[in-house]
């Protein structure tokens, strides 16, 4: 009877530590980090998004408990440094600036290569979500540096900003123009000076006469007032572009495991979802800004519009004569995606 009444307990005992094995958490470190401040919507939707939207969806099965570490700011990786911090697994995630990486990441540069395209950035966001995570030749990119790709970022249309009043491409014939370096290609047959810059220098070099205007974004160029030394914010049309995206290191994501990665990819689609309609938002206010600040605001007519992309030289020769074969299919795949959006490009730069 002794014996059978301690086999008993022994059963319920080892049943009971195989229940607590199969229900013991995985504990995983992961840190996120930026170059860029928590200001800006791409990264502070890490912290108010993405974040807990994946604690909230491991919690459904409470196998994986993440305990997070956030570093922005340049804290652990600087601006441009990111690319190769998730890499190595100095970091586990982050915001990757592929704007910054035109030799190492070419294929992520195509949006800047169809100007005079979306200026809705919501297509562009959907369009290249899909091409990164699906596309063989844009995944790869991501694969090479040991990253898997998570969710991407777009900014507003391209406009220019002057001191000086634009209503035909002509105008800024003899004129020096700022911008960041893969824009400045936009300028190209205009007769304009392109000037490499970036954001953070544009408002003082408008000031002391460095260049009489910049290539930027409206949802940037409020912030920083460029109002007070650009008054003339001419909507152009250039396009919106994809600039960065949040990714993963690929270890870490292994780590995870299948329902882990589901999470992940729940994640990533809120955090691009809450990006889209935060970025709307913000556009409406700067155009306030923008207008109470002094600023005017025009636009070129369509037939302007299409004049200027005629004008220029195709960005995405030299583009595909450097990187081949798959920048055209890429370019192809892009361009042929947001048509199927409704999208319509002022030249069929893929055709050429």
């Amino acid at each position: 009877m002794k014996l059978r009444l301690t086999l008993r307990a022994a059963a319920v005992i080892a049943s009971v530590l195989t229940a607590s094995s199969a229900f013991a958490q995985q504990e995983i470190k992961i840190t996120a980090c930026s170059g860029q401040a928590p200001v800006f919507s791409f990264v502070k939707l890490i912290t108010q998004s993405f974040i807990p939207t994946l604690n909230a969806e491991l919690a459904k099965t409470n196998k994986i408990k993440v305990t997070w570490n956030e570093a922005y700011g340049g804290t652990l990786a600087k601006i441009g440094g990111e690319l190769e911090a998730i890499q190595q697994g100095v970091c586990d995630m982050g915001i990757v600036g592929t704007v910054f990486h035109p030799a190492k990441m070419p294929l992520q540069q195509v949006t800047f290569m169809a100007p005079f395209g979306p200026t809705d950035l919501r297509p562009v966001v959907k369009v290249m979500n899909d091409m990164n995570r699906n596309h063989p030749l844009m995944r790869g990119a991501w694969e090479r540096h040991n990253q898997v790709f998570l969710a991407g970022t777009a900014v507003d249309d391209y406009g220019l900003f002057a001191n000086f009043p634009v209503s035909r491409h002509e105008d800024v014939n003899g004129k020096k123009i700022g911008s960041s370096p893969v824009p400045l290609s936009w300028l190209k047959g205009t007769g304009a000076t392109g000037v490499a810059s970036g954001l953070p220098s544009y408002y003082n070099d408008i000031k002391s006469g460095v260049y009489g205007g910049v290539l930027t974004f409206l949802s940037a160029a409020a912030p920083i007032k460029l109002f007070e030394v650009a008054p003339n914010y001419i909507q152009t049309g250039m396009g919106a572009t994809f600039p960065g995206a949040l990714s993963m290191n690929k270890q870490t994501w292994d780590k995870l495991g299948p329902e882990g990665q589901a999470a992940v990819r729940i994640a990533s689609d809120t955090y691009a979802a809450r990006y889209v309609t935060e970025m709307q938002a913000a556009l409406s206010g700067a155009e306030a800004a923008y207008k109470a600040g002094g600023g005017k605001i025009s636009s070129l007519s369509q037939a302007e519009r299409e004049r200027w992309a005629k004008a220029i030289e195709n960005p995405a020769k030299a583009w595909v004569a450097q990187n081949g074969q798959p920048a055209r299919d890429v370019l192809k795949a892009y361009m042929d995606a947001l048509r199927a959006e409704g999208v319509k490009f002022a030249r069929d730069w893929d055709k050429e």
